[in-house]
C-alpha cells in the first residue's frame, strides 16, 4: 500500500501562519488587526494545518498561538457575526466548522500546546481549552463574554471548564464575565504555567521537548485515555449548543449585543428585562408579528406598527 502522503506545509493560507521548528509545528492565527479573532476561513485553515502536522513524521508537538503580543485570540470575529445575524441560515455551516476545528484539536494524534499571549477572549478561550496544555505570559487576561453580547460559550467552555476548574469556579467565569488574570487561571487549573512574556517561547520549547522525548504511540494512547471525560462532555452538548447558537443568531438579544459592539455603543441589558416586566414581548424587536394590513393584505406585521411597511396604509389600532 502506498504511504499516506506527507506535506511540508498546508496550502497557502490567509488567516494563519505555519512553521516547523525542532519537532514543533507552530500554527499562529495571523489576524493582528482583528486581534487574531476567528472567522470561518480560520476554522478551515487551522484544520488544514492540523492535518498536515498530524501526518508529518517530523512533527512531534503542535503549538497553537496568535501573532503579535496583543492577543492570542480575541474570540469570534464579531463583524462576521453581525453579518450572520442578518442571515441566520448561514450560521449553521459557520458553527459546524467551528465545532469541526475544536474536534480536530481534541482528536489530533499529537499533543497540542496553547501558547497564550495577550487577550484570550470567548472563542479564543475555547480554542485554548481544546489543547492539551496551556502556557501563558504573565500579562494574559482571560474573559468570557457570551451573555454580555447575546451569545453562549457553547463550543468548548461550558463543556470543558467545569472539568478543569470545578463547577463553582466555572460558573463564576461564564456567568460573571469578569477578567481573569493569568496567575488566577493557573491557580484554578485553567493554565499549566505562567511565565514572564520574555520567557514564553523558552517555556513552550521546554514543554515541547519534554513531550518529544517520549514514545509517540504511548503518548497518543495516553492522550486518548485522558480525553475520555472531555470527549463525553463534548459529545453530550456541542452539537446541541451549535444548533441553539444557529437558531438564535437572528434573535433580539444577539442582534442587540452584536450591533452595540459594531456601533461601539454601550449595551442596554436592562431594556429587555423591563419590556418583559411590562409584558411587551421582548423576544421581538417591535412586538410579536401578529398584525396584518386591511388594505394590501400584508401579514406578519409587528404588533406595535401603526402603518403598513408595504403600502403605507394606516393599520387599525388595538
Amino acid at each position: 500500500m502506498a504511504r499516506v502522503p506527507q506535506q511540508d506545509r498546508p496550502a497557502e493560507a490567509s488567516t494563519i501562519t505555519y512553521t516547523r521548528r525542532e519537532g514543533q509545528a507552530i500554527i499562529a492565527i495571523d489576524r493582528p488587526k482583528a486581534l487574531n479573532s476567528l472567522n470561518f476561513l480560520a476554522f478551515q485553515e487551522i484544520q488544514d494545518a492540523l492535518r498536515v502536522a498530524e501526518r508529518d513524521d517530523s512533527v512531534a508537538v503542535i503549538v497553537i498561538t496568535g501573532t503579535g503580543s496583543k492577543a492570542f485570540c480575541a474570540g469570534a470575529d464579531l463583524h462576521e457575526h453581525w453579518e450572520l445575524c442578518q442571515r441566520p441560515r448561514d450560521y449553521v455551516p459557520w458553527v459546524r466548522e467551528f465545532i469541526a476545528m475544536q474536534t480536530a484539536i481534541v482528536r489530533c494524534g499529537k499533543p497540542t500546546i496553547a501558547r497564550l499571549n495577550g487577550l484570550v477572549v470567548g472563542a479564543g478561550n475555547e480554542l485554548a481549552l481544546a489543547c492539551d496544555l496551556a502556557i501563558a505570559s504573565d500579562d494574559v487576561v482571560i474573559r468570557e463574554v457570551g451573555p454580555l453580547v447575546g451569545s453562549v460559550s457553547g463550543i468548548g467552555v461550558t463543556q470543558w471548564l467545569p472539568l478543569m476548574i470545578g463547577d463553582r469556579r466555572a460558573r463564576e467565569v461564564v456567568l460573571l464575565s469578569e477578567d481573569l488574570p493569568a496567575a488566577t487561571a493557573r491557580d484554578w487549573g485553567m493554565i499549566n504555567r505562567v511565565v514572564p512574556a520574555a520567557e514564553l517561547d523558552s517555556a513552550v520549547d521546554a514543554a515541547a521537548r519534554r513531550l518529544t522525548d517520549t514514545f509517540p504511540e504511548s503518548l497518543r494512547f495516553t492522550r486518548a485515555l485522558v480525553n475520555q471525560a472531555k470527549e463525553a462532555a463534548w459529545a453530550a452538548s456541542a452539537a446541541l449548543a451549535g444548533e441553539w447558537l444557529a437558531i438564535h443568531s437572528g434573535s433580539v438579544e444577539t442582534r442587540r449585543g452584536m450591533g452595540s459592539f459594531i456601533e461601539k455603543r454601550p449595551v442596554d441589558h436592562a431594556e429587555l428585562r423591563e419590556r418583559a416586566a411590562r409584558d411587551e414581548s421582548p423576544e421581538f424587536p417591535h412586538g410579536p408579528p401578529v398584525g396584518s394590513c386591511p388594505s394590501c393584505g400584508t401579514a406578519d406585521l409587528p404588533a406595535t406598527f401603526r402603518w403598513c411597511g408595504a403600502c403605507g396604509a394606516e393599520l387599525a389600532a388595538d
